[in-house]
């Protein structure tokens, strides 16, 4: 019954949000779209997680009928201190989603009230140790940007329509759901959003069960790990799958991430606020994670998960601080300055725990390219980092249709053995894109948990063979696919052959005694 109470609620939530974004858009397209819907809906969550916590805990201390929106403005103030340093932030209760929500039709200057009340929040956490984690993350939600209209009138009016939209959408309380409504509005947003937007929107965001396979193989044998990292974290998708995998309590010292893309960035961290991730249990850097990495304090990390862009270009050997570089020059080359992908591989590795595990998404090219990469490889595979190649089907992620692979790097391999995954066929068709069900990413985990050799599934190598094809870790060079053609029997094929021939050459006779017959009688007429 509970798994069927959840489906109703998520299809009401999906149905809801469609419907908003088909009615509402208008003038704003899609992707600009998206921006207002999950900054509105980021304004919500926060309005109510913040009243849920100070209602809590008033009621905790006796007061049962304490309703942090109906507070007085001036004893909210002496709240301010506890709440920021619980929350993080801080929102008077005027300012509060509801509240604004039911003034909101009859304000002329709700454009002017609503970029007051987003200043004003990211303005409390000044000075405060969540400071870098609230600042900029209205950035994107312009409330006065001509996409929303091109008068002050219109804007205000798309303005009261989002608003509504966004309080009648059926998430409930917040803290009495049976699912992360909150979290799994966001994850449908991106979703939809992503399938309509080509590249420019799903590059930076990683299917679901993607997600959760890349997450469930870095945490095998382990109930709780104490630190995640993505060093391409795009909007947070593989970081959050922890929270799923293992339960955010259960990753102890927190979720950390850099993302190049300053949209991107601020996307993250607000993905991290829906999904109930506290401030101090995330730390989402913004810069680029191979020239100017922001994490050098928290490493190592005991789990890594990242879907890298791919054969991005990066400054490589024409940056001589790279060559020197102690994440980069244990393999003596850097990755080409036209392909990253590698560098992103080296990172991780400086970066993993000793008893850590990372799973990388790649482009299927590095896994057989020559030059430095190939370079790159052998260090890899001779200092047996390489644990696991999986082959993922194509047609997987927006934006691209190419069959992508997982590179699983380890430091605590106790054989020198390489796993081989041919999972190409392992996935159902989507609406738009193949996707990995719970059946197609048990197979390959327990596959992978149990280090098990199947025909045309898996295969465990040993290094010497790998070293004999000149460090090539593609999957098709060790596990070949089944033949799917039919066996024929060539004696058996014969034999009918002559038959259909024979009866060919009956047949010929007795249409050409026909024939004959036919024409015999005219031959005969007189003229």
């Amino acid at each position: 019954m509970a798994d069927t109470n959840r489906e109703q609620e998520r299809s009401a939530l999906h149905a809801t949000i469609w419907r908003i974004a088909n009615d509402l858009r208008g003038s704003v397209d899609g992707w600009d779209f998206k921006q207002y819907v999950l900054g509105i809906l980021f304004y919500r969550f926060i309005s109510e997680n913040l009243s849920l916590y100070v209602n809590k805990e008033q009621k905790d201390a006796g007061e049962h009928n304490f309703d942090y929106a109906a507070l007085d403005e001036s004893k909210a103030e002496l709240a301010r201190e506890s709440i920021l340093q619980e929350k993080g932030f801080f929102i008077p209760p005027g300012a509060l989603f509801e509240n604004v929500c039911k003034r909101a039709g009859g304000e002329a200057n709700l454009n002017e009230t609503l970029e007051t009340i987003f200043q004003d929040i990211e303005a409390s956490a000044h000075g405060t140790a969540s400071e870098n984690d609230i600042k900029g993350l209205f950035d994107d939600l312009d409330v006065n940007s001509n996409k929303l209209g091109s008068t002050v009138e219109a804007r205000n009016k798309k303005l009261v329509k989002l608003l509504d939209a966004i309080g009648d959408l059926p998430i409930g309380t917040y803290g009495d759901n049976s699912i992360d409504l909150f979290g799994d509005a966001y994850e449908y947003l991106m979703t939809m959003y992503a399938a309509n937007a080509g590249k420019s929107g799903g590059e930076f965001f990683t299917p679901q069960e993607v997600s959760e396979l890349l997450a469930g193989i870095t945490v095998v044998g382990k109930k709780e790990v104490n630190k995640v990292y993505d060093p391409a974290c795009g909007s947070g998708s593989l970081l959050l799958k922890f929270a799923k995998v293992l339960g955010k309590d259960r990753v102890r010292n927190g979720f950390f991430g850099q993302e190049i893309n300053i949209t991107t960035y601020n996307l993250c961290r607000i993905n991290m606020f829906l999904h109930d991730i506290n401030y101090e249990k995330f730390d989402i850097a913004h810069g680029d994670t191979l020239t100017d990495p922001q994490h050098w304090d928290d490493e190592p990390f005991e789990a890594i998960v990242s879907n890298p862009p791919y054969s991005t270009k990066w400054d490589g050997d024409g940056n001589p601080i790279l060559i020197n570089d102690q994440r980069f020059t244990p393999a003596g080359v850097l990755a080409p300055k036209s392909k990253a992908d590698l560098a992103f591989v080296m990172h991780a590795l400086s970066w993993l725990a000793t008893n850590g595990t990372a799973a990388i998404v790649s482009f299927p090219g590095v896994m057989y390219r020559g030059g430095t990469e190939q370079k790159i490889r052998k260090y890899l595979v001779d200092n047996n980092y390489v644990d696991a190649v999986i082959q993922l089907p194509t047609d997987l992620f927006f934006g691209t249709t190419i069959a992508t692979c997982i590179l699983v790097i380890k430091k605590n391999k106790t054989e020198n053995k390489v796993l081989f995954i041919d999972a190409t066929n392992q996935f159902v068709r989507g609406s738009a894109k193949n996707k990995l069900n719970d059946d197609n990413i048990k197979k390959i985990l327990d596959c992978y948990t149990k280090r098990e050799t199947h025909e045309y599934f898996s295969r465990l190598v040993e290094r010497k063979e790998i070293q004999e094809k000149e460090y090539n870790i593609s999957v098709g060079s060790y596990i070949a696919p089944k033949d799917e053609r039919e066996v024929v029997d060539i004696a058996e094929l014969n034999t009918r052959l002559k038959g259909i021939v024979g009866r060919q050459n009956e047949l010929r006779s007795q249409i050409d005694a026909i024939v004959a017959d036919l024409e015999g009688p005219q031959d005969g007429i007189k003229k």
